[in-house]
């Protein structure tokens, strides 16, 4: 508030100054010479596509605030290393439980975790990420559509010349028109014709800068993505690439929020015949109709988190429907992207519920000289390997990113044994289709049963698919997953199972656990597809 009010007068002091007179009457804010008059009004794909974008950009914003609050922290660099982020919304992570050698005392980022108000975050509380990435993945593709349809009519129609500046003028006009609306002299409102310099620059970053970028940024999180292009490091990195989307976010909202004050303070009823009706009148029936479009959207508002808290599955299901074919065709990438040793990050964070039944502890207490690596379902040699003869399998080692669901990620320097060479040894029936990967451990959920994951078969060919027991050239330490764990690069980190028990090549998913295609799929409504 006394930033603004700072703003006000300093904006009234220039005005008093002959030189900033001069300027404002050179540069009114609003001219032709930067854009020609668009005199055909505001038809009504505009007017109704700009209803649709206000809903969807509301639930995307709502659900990507939720998934940030899974992991509270923004970092440019790849390592996510606790201490080097540029913005956090929690407290630092407590140092005496960043040490890895206590498995027990290990602040996970399960740990890290925020909650949200419901009324904020969709659908709001504590560990929603798998719903909050439904709604958001959903409500992006819409938007996605919606801005396709958008850009496609805005060229066809010549409305493009209602925010595409062409001329540099439009830049001291904007600056004139900043200085009008700060010192509270407003300029003449010719929205219906010509937006100011200001309205036109704000309308141009947003849909031709900001909106593309939304969508890079988010694409460029994706697991696939970085198995395929290598962007797990340099300035491409999925931690850039986070920060630059809560910008987008930032902005987003902060252009809603002073496009809406515009609008009230500029003549409300004008502007909203011109939105509403596409007309350039002052008929109250606009307001009416806009008042009813605000109720429609504050109802949607209000419904989302309870009707997600409710209907869990079904929020799935519709996301999986909508989303589920982009993804399957993002899981067909080949991940070939490796990195170098010196890209390795310092840090991993770790997640799980660590194994605490007595067959495991005596198995890790021996060494793992007793354990056995069970293989079997549809193949034609069901094997049961020792970690010593996993040993003498041909060794590979890959230097591969690790992208976690929540948000962080981390480069580390993978050994084990290929899935291919398995295959080989079992040889399964051409019925299978899929790979269940089954821990020592727990879901995190008490009395739920064994964690799982599934994955197709096509990927246990791909050559950096692994069953690791080394990581950063050290046998794997117990909050990563010893003895041994699944390297998948096309997944995303929670597909990784840890603590691995055994391993079913089965022909579908419908029948193992509930069906969804892994613990957190059955439990937390995460996709079994996870390429982004």
């Amino acid at each position: 508030m006394i930033g603004l009010l700072v703003l006000v007068l300093v904006a009234r002091q220039l005005r008093d100054y002959a030189w900033m007179q001069d300027f404002i009457r050179r540069y009114p804010g609003t001219s032709t010479s930067y854009a020609p008059a668009v005199t055909t009004g505001f038809p009504a794909w505009l007017r109704w596509q700009h209803f649709f974008n206000g809903v969807l950009l509301m639930f995307i914003v709502r659900s990507g605030l939720q998934i940030l609050a899974d992991h509270p922290r923004l970092y440019l660099n790849a390592g996510c290393r606790p201490g080097t982020e540029w913005l956090r919304l929690r407290g630092p992570v407590p140092a005496d439980r960043m040490d890895k050698t206590d498995p027990a005392r290990v602040w996970t980022s399960k740990d890290d975790a925020v909650a949200l108000p419901g009324w904020l975050g969709v659908p709001g509380f504590r560990h929603s990420i798998g719903l909050a990435r439904w709604w958001h993945f959903t409500f992006d593709l819409l938007w996605l559509l919606n801005g396709a349809v958008f850009y496609v009519l805005l060229f066809a129609t010549g409305q493009w010349q209602r925010i595409v500046p062409q001329s540099w003028t439009v830049l001291p006009n904007a600056a004139s028109t900043l200085v009008q609306y700060a010192s509270l002299q407003f300029p003449v409102n010719a929205g219906f014709t010509n937006y100011n310099g200001l309205q036109l620059l704000g309308y141009f970053s947003t849909v031709f800068i900001a909106a593309p970028l939304a969508l890079i940024t988010g694409l460029l999180q994706a697991p696939a993505v970085a198995a395929r292009f290598g962007t797990a490091r340099g300035p491409l990195n999925r931690q850039v690439a986070r920060s630059v989307h809560f910008g987008v976010l930032v902005w987003m909202v902060a252009f809603v929020a002073g496009h809406v004050t515009m609008v009230l303070c500029t003549g409300v009823v004008g502007n909203l015949n011109h939105i509403v009706l596409g007309t350039d009148t002052q008929e109250y029936r606009a307001v009416m109709l806009a008042v009813a479009g605000i109720c429609t959207v504050a109802l949607l508002w209000l419904l989302a988190t309870p009707l997600t808290v409710r209907y869990p599955r079904l929020v799935q299901r519709t996301g999986r429907a909508v989303v589920g074919p982009i993804k399957e065709w993002m899981e067909r990438i080949h991940p070939r992207a490796t990195y170098r040793e010196r890209d390795i990050t310092p840090y991993h964070w770790s997640n799980g519920r660590l194994p605490d039944s007595p067959h495991y502890r005596r198995l890790r207490a021996g060494g793992w000289a007793d354990y056995r690596l069970t293989v079997g379902g549809l193949v034609a040699h069901p094997v049961q390997l020792s970690y010593r003869e996993l040993l003498a399998l041909p060794k590979h080692e890959q230097v591969t990113g690790h992208y976690c669901i929540q948000g962080w990620s981390g480069i580390a320097k993978w050994g084990g044994v290929a899935m291919a060479d398995v295959l080989d040894i079992v040889r399964p029936l051409p019925t299978a289709r899929w790979v269940v990967f089954t821990s020592f451990a727990d879901g995190a959920e008490p009395d739920t049963g064994r964690y799982y994951a599934c994955h197709r078969i096509a990927h246990m060919r791909e050559p950096t698919t692994l069953l690791a027991y080394e990581m950063n050239g050290a046998p794997l330490s117990e909050v990563h997953g010893a003895p041994l764990r699944l390297r998948n690069e096309l997944e995303l980190g929670f597909k990784m199972v840890k603590w691995i028990e055994s391993i079913e090549f089965v022909a579908s998913i419908d029948d193992v656990g509930w069906g969804h295609g892994g613990y957190n799929e059955d439990h937390e409504y995460f996709g079994y597809r996870m390429p982004i």
